[in-house]
């Protein structure tokens, strides 16, 4: 995966950094921005932030071509990373309520409430029946920034872990990653995906093409993952992933079907289906249910884990169906109409 381009003063200065040998970035100046400048606006330098962020975090995944893999573990990228997270843990927290923690025991009945609470705008209905071919590409693009590395960042969760919640999650991840057989990996079949519909199928092709939404719902994942600390936090993201992903995923099935896509084509989603009505009791009862009763002061956690990835889908979807409704690209380069369809 090649580094794409900046999107602002803070991506464009960590880039050249970047593809230097590894050195001291120095202590992040004092300053409201990651790098201390004072005119940096996080309102306005959203895109910059989040794809900085990005990059911080696939360093601990696949890396860069002409990235030294030493600067994983750099000390001045660690404290940049830092200065961003702090960010972007604001940006949380002013788009995603933290929900009320539950008793330990009636965690699985609080997720289940809290999924079916979530009124946000079906984009999978939308893909179901009214979508073009373009825009159903445009979508997969998005999904692809994900999906090729699907299960990863909620694997950082299994050493953090002990007992039936340890053994919960690597039931799971076991099926993400297809049960020891490299065809069936969840990230290989997206790939057959991408390849159906005429897309670019390797790794982090269109990171340059995609928007700060979508990057923000890798981020969080990382975010939680990365630290242990959000361990609760990240178990709850991923129990509110699987309790809401058979239903979307049958409409996604049946929306490429409406479009002349082929059953390999479609064989990711319509995995999907069955895999994820499964996981969601495992990860509600089993993984969620079993760390609240080890773990009751991180129930809250659980809960707002979940409470994130129900918001980031919101906000997702709304960008999707508003930039398609205006008759606009949904991604992020002005000329990503033109490279995608």
């Amino acid at each position: 995966m090649q580094l794409p381009a900046p999107r602002g003063p803070l991506t464009e200065r960590l880039f050249a950094e970047l593809a230097r040998p590894p050195h001291d970035l120095g202590p992040p100046p004092a300053g409201p921005g990651p790098y201390g400048d004072r005119h940096y606006d996080p309102c306005f330098g959203e895109e910059d932030a989040q794809l900085a962020l990005f990059v911080c975090y696939e360093l601990h995944y696949q890396g860069f071509d002409g990235v030294d893999d030493r600067w994983e573990w750099n000390p001045s990228l660690l404290a940049l990373r830092e200065r961003l997270e702090t960010w972007f843990e604001g940006w949380l927290a002013r788009r995603v309520p933290r929900p009320p923690a539950p008793p330990s025991r009636q965690v699985p009945r609080a997720l289940a409430a809290l999924v079916a609470a979530d009124d946000g705008p079906s984009l999978s209905a939308y893909l179901r029946s009214r979508a073009d071919t373009a825009q159903f590409r445009e979508f997969v693009v998005h999904r692809s920034i994900y999906q090729l590395k699907e299960a990863d960042p909620h694997t950082w969760g299994i050493p953090r872990l002990l007992g039936r919640p340890k053994a919960a999650l690597v039931e799971i991840q076991s099926d993400e990653y297809g049960g020891g057989r490299p065809e069936r990996m969840h990230a290989e079949l997206f790939r057959a995906t991408l390849r159906g519909l005429g897309l670019d199928d390797s790794y982090g092709a269109y990171l340059g093409l995609v928007p700060g939404v979508t990057l923000a719902i890798s981020n969080v994942m990382s975010l939680f993952g990365l630290h242990r600390r959000r361990r609760g936090a990240l178990l709850g993201h991923l129990a509110a992933f699987e309790m809401t992903s058979s239903l979307p995923n049958r409409r996604y099935s049946q929306g490429l079907r409406r479009l002349g896509g082929d059953a390999g084509a479609r064989h990711y989603f319509d995995e999907h289906v069955q895999a994820d009505a499964v996981h969601e009791q495992i990860a509600a009862h089993d993984m969620c249910g079993a760390f609240a009763a080890e773990h009751p002061g991180l129930t809250g956690d659980i809960l707002y884990g979940a409470a994130c990835a129900l918001a980031l889908d919101r906000l997702f979807a709304e960008h999707l169906l508003g930039r398609w409704r205006e008759g606009r690209t949904s991604l992020w380069e002005t000329d990503a109409e033109v490279t995608v369809r």
